[in-house]
């Protein structure tokens, strides 16, 4: 018992710590040195935030092509030089090449870039965790770079446990924050209705197919009901 308390706390020394964050880069110059698939895989992340993404390598593959073919992304076919990550918020070094990413990394990191190098996380400044997204909500697992073969079978599972139907639910509690804002100048006020919604049996209404979404009216009838019990 001495040896593995002793195994597990060496190990842990070196582990990697990683805070936990959404990071807002719509509109934002994102730069993928690259064109292979994990390449692919990135940009298509990128592309789901609205970031606005050049890609810098001789060869792509055929969907990063018609991405380019279709605006969607900025392609320099050339290999990667020095200065090309100038002006950009942050950078994947996305090739098989441990040199071409090693030159990646230290100009990002000269320049106060996040960088994340897709053969080692330990050059990281940041990584891409696996995501559940189920519309406006987004699940995120790591496990810091340890396991990325566990980190996909957390996501299979929970990608069962929370369904379509949740979609639904966090856009109908987008929408019904929306209008407590609106109508109720209290923040105490806000925070007691908001906390009533999450206690009402919306999701099981959502789940059997019961759901429909409120009117004005029924809105503002409840929002005045649940005042008065306050």
């Amino acid at each position: 018992m001495r040896i593995q308390r002793f195994i597990v706390g060496r190990e842990s020394e070196g582990m990697e710590r990683y805070t936990p964050i959404f990071v807002d880069i719509s509109g934002k110059s994102c730069c993928v040195v690259g064109g292979g698939r994990v390449a692919e895989r990135k940009i298509k992340g990128l592309l789901h935030a609205e970031a606005q993404i050049k890609v810098i390598s001789p060869k792509v593959t055929p969907t990063l092509q018609q991405l380019h073919h279709d605006s969607r992304i900025q392609w320099l076919d050339r290999s990667y030089r020095n200065g090309d990550l100038r002006g950009a918020f942050l950078v994947y070094a996305a090739t098989d090449h441990s040199e071409v990413n090693t030159a990646v990394v230290q100009e990002a990191e000269d320049a106060g870039i996040l960088v994340n190098d897709a053969i080692s996380s330990e050059r990281s400044t940041f990584i891409t965790p696996s995501v559940v997204r189920r519309g406006r909500l987004s699940i995120a697992i790591s496990t810091a770079g340890a396991g990325p073969v566990a980190a996909a079978e957390i996501r299979d599972t929970l990608e069962q446990q929370f369904g379509d139907e949740y979609e639904t639910y966090i856009e109908f509690l987008y929408q019904m924050r929306m209008e407590v804002k609106a109508r109720v100048s209290s923040p105490g006020v806000r925070a007691k209705l908001l906390r009533r919604l999450t206690e009402m049996n919306v999701l099981e209404k959502i789940r059997a197919g019961q759901f429909k979404w409120w009117t004005e009216e029924q809105i503002g009838d409840w929002i005045s009901h649940n005042q008065e019990d306050m």
